[in-house]
């Protein structure tokens, strides 16, 4: 099945029982569910979640329950596939908020929801020079997948220091205590991770579909 099938014809395929289409739905939106539960894990749950088993348990539960999924649109898709992730997150963070000094910690679904949300609309706009793009909410989410595939294709240093600076909101100076460099080098590091993600963005649009 060709890469560049468009969302809304892979769900109707779905809906109609072709188990290569749901199979390639969902593979489709795995390096995008990984960034943003990445971005969400944060400080307090980072080495302690693994965010690929999050994804997985994320994509079963959807190919699981796609019958009760209503749109028909990718952005549609995508907020549905963000709610479960959230549920899952959420569980994952009461759990461990119940041992030791993370027991007053305080989680809330909403919270992941928001954060998912945001976390998606941030994707979208990493190489925006100027602020948001007029684009409506549909095309950044589109456009945030692209990029979230682009993302997880840079070295891991760069995927790094864009998670902290941009999805975390970590001043370079924060970033800098995590990777115990200078504050000049994370600025340094973050400029040449946004050079290469828009490198790889501006190779992938000129290459011709399969």
């Amino acid at each position: 099945m060709p890469a560049d099938t468009p969302a809304p014809e892979l769900i109707r395929r779905c809906r109609a029982g072709e188990e290569a289409a749901r199979a390639e739905l969902f593979t489709r939106y795995r390096h995008y569910l990984r960034v943003l539960a990445e971005a969400q894990l944060g400080r307090h749950l980072r080495g302690k979640c693994d965010p690929s088993d999050l994804v997985q348990q994320t994509l079963l539960e959807a190919h699981r329950d796609f019958r009760t999924f209503q749109g028909n649109q990718e952005n549609e898709l995508l907020g549905w596939l963000r709610r479960i992730l959230a549920h899952n997150l959420f569980n994952e963070a009461r759990r461990f908020a119940t041992r030791g000094r993370d027991a007053t910690r305080e989680v809330s679904l909403e919270g992941f929801q928001a954060g998912l949300d945001h976390s998606s609309q941030v994707l979208s706009r990493c190489l925006a020079d100027d602020g948001p793009s007029p684009s409506d909410a549909a095309a950044e989410r589109e456009t945030a997948v692209r990029l979230a595939d682009v993302l997880t294709r840079l070295p891991e240093n760069y995927q790094r220091v864009l998670l902290l600076r941009l999805f975390e909101g970590l001043t370079a100076e924060e970033v800098a205590g995590h990777l115990g460099t200078t504050a000049g080098a994370v600025r340094m590091l973050q400029m040449r991770a946004l050079e290469g993600l828009r490198a790889l963005v501006n190779e992938s649009a000129a290459s011709p579909s399969p």
